[in-house]
């Protein structure tokens, strides 16, 4: 995809295989490893329409592209927000992009958080370290929506203090009528006055009709599958439990193969799915 800046700037197209140019208008450092890129359209087009859970392919000229979702609110007509850690080929470089930077972009792509199933409900989400911020969008929608929903519950996981995502945004949240925040570390330093341990023992103590609840859970694997547990102990059905599958996507369009997953494709079947539907792959290790 040897794609040329100057070619991009002047030729956008609707071929969800040709990145659309855009421009960083802010870069911001969320934790020693995490950064969140705030991006127009670099030719003043629209914004494009997403639901919570989707994510873009973006792609870094003369480097090549990945797969993230997108974390800002639905209903910014002006901003496309992504949160991204520096781990690869592709995300290290991204990281050191200032104001003006032009990134390529497609999307978006992929199956949302079941935000409209679920008016009526009690909601629970639950994140673990970068899960959080594919579930923002979500908790932007609902909170946009308030009345709509039963108790918003938010449980959040995260390695160490210095590895909290949004911390000015968890203070306002936890501030704000008609939602539940508890969030935890696996481990810190004495000064530390929150919660210590892992995000499941938050799920118990939290209030919630299980009964009537829609859960939303974003995190490494092996946490969705404790959570899932907890959740099904105290009565959260399967058909209730949603989880995002994002992982080795490559294309976005299933043309690739990489991110098979059982007889399904991440990227065109996900990357949020309802449990009951992918529960016999899910539990089997290596899938």
């Amino acid at each position: 995809m040897a794609l040329s800046t100057d070619s991009a700037m002047t030729s956008p197209v609707a071929n969800p295989m040709i990145p659309v140019p855009w421009r960083v208008q802010k870069a911001r450092r969320e934790t020693r490893d995490t950064f969140t890129l705030t991006l127009r359209p670099a030719n003043g087009e629209p914004l494009p329409a997403f639901a919570p859970g989707q994510f873009n392919m973006l792609y870094l000229f003369g480097v090549g592209e990945v797969a993230i979702s997108i974390s800002g609110d639905p209903a910014d007509q002006e901003n496309l927000v992504h949160t991204i850690r520096a781990v690869g080929t592709v995300t290290r470089p991204m990281q050191r992009l200032k104001r003006g930077a032009v990134l390529g972009v497609r999307g978006p792509f992929g199956s949302p958080w079941p935000v409209e199933e679920a008016e009526g409900n009690d909601v629970v989400i639950v994140a673990g370290g970068l899960g959080l911020a594919p579930l923002r969008p979500a908790l932007y929608r609902l909170l946009a929506h308030r009345q709509q929903y039963g108790r918003i519950v938010l449980l959040y996981g995260a390695r160490t203090p210095r590895d909290l995502l949004y911390q000015r945004s968890l203070d306002q949240w936890q501030t704000r009528s008609g939602i539940e925040v508890a969030y935890t570390v696996d481990a810190a330093a004495e000064d530390w006055r929150g919660n210590v341990g892992v995000v499941t023992t938050l799920i118990s103590k939290a209030r919630f009709d299980p009964v009537h609840t829609t859960a939303m859970i974003c995190g490494p694997e092996v946490m969705m599958r404790y959570v899932i547990m907890e959740l099904e102990k105290l009565g959260v059905t399967d058909e209730n439990i949603f989880i995002s599958m994002e992982r080795n996507m490559k294309c976005a369009i299933g043309f690739c193969g990489h991110c098979q997953f059982g007889p399904t494709f991440v990227c065109k079947d996900g990357p949020v799915f309802r449990y009951d539907r992918i529960e016999p792959f899910f539990k089997l290790r290596g899938v």
